[in-house]
């Protein structure tokens, strides 16, 4: 996807997101993100946007932007605070060159559209995260969203985010492996090599000759779901306990 469909989904996530959470209340809670009520998710999004703003506009390619401390504590005024942060950081996304050098928390070679991107992701998953508080565990959401826009996400998460992720976790990396990715309807594979003490790499596909230890595969809605940690109907075959060490 590019930058301008990216930043469109940022928007158009955002308000679903919105739409959702108007109609739990500040007070619901979040089964999807276990230790969250509704109003944390929200003050979360709204940090994150926050934070993502100023990584943009300050022009400062070193220093990692401080993270917003504080939010409106009334939820009216949490709700317009956060839509007037994300009406702002979409429309400074829009104005300037994805190309454009920033701070980005990946440490390699910062761009706008590295932020287009991960606010675009953010906000979807955050959107799901709503939407379950709405339902409370009645069903799984229906699909959401489209073979392009989960593709890049999974995309995303896996050449971008895993590796940061799995060097996070205690003692790092501990097992060996290769992990298959397969959206079917995007027409998209990827592999993870997990390798004790390094961090996770994706890369091509294996050939028909190439074992994998673990397979997950569905539509890209059920990978996108499936990396970020969230209820999917994507299904798993092999060594299980290899995705622990990509798990957010």
């Amino acid at each position: 996807m590019d930058h301008l469909q990216l930043v469109a989904k940022l928007t158009e996530q955002a308000e679903a997101m919105r739409a959702a959470v108007r109609q739990t209340g500040p007070d619901a809670p979040v089964p999807t993100c276990p230790e969250w009520t509704v109003r944390d998710l929200v003050e979360h999004t709204a940090k994150v946007h926050g934070w993502a703003l100023t990584a943009v506009t300050s022009g400062d390619t070193s220093q990692r932007p401080p993270f917003p401390d504080s939010v409106p504590s009334d939820w009216s005024e949490l709700l317009t605070h956060w839509q007037g942060v994300t009406e702002q950081l979409a429309g400074e996304l829009t104005k300037a060159d994805p190309d454009t050098p920033t701070w980005a928390f990946n440490g390699v070679n910062g761009k706008v559209g590295f932020w287009s991107r991960r606010q675009a992701h953010e906000t979807a998953i955050h959107r799901l995260d709503a939407e379950a508080a709405l339902a409370q565990g009645t069903a799984l959401p229906p699909l959401v969203f489209d073979p392009e826009m989960a593709a890049d996400g999974v995309d995303e998460y896996l050449s971008v985010l895993a590796p940061i992720l799995s060097q996070r976790k205690p003692g790092g990396v501990q097992v060996d492996g290769r992990v298959l990715y397969h959206a079917a309807d995007a027409g998209r594979t990827w592999q993870v090599t997990l390798t004790a003490g390094s961090p996770a790499v994706v890369g091509p596909a294996p050939g028909s000759g190439t074992d994998v230890d673990v397979t997950v595969a569905g539509t890209a809605d059920a990978l996108y779901r499936a990396v970020w940690g969230r209820p999917s109907n994507a299904i798993i075959t092999g060594e299980a306990e290899l995705l622990k060490a990509l798990a957010p």
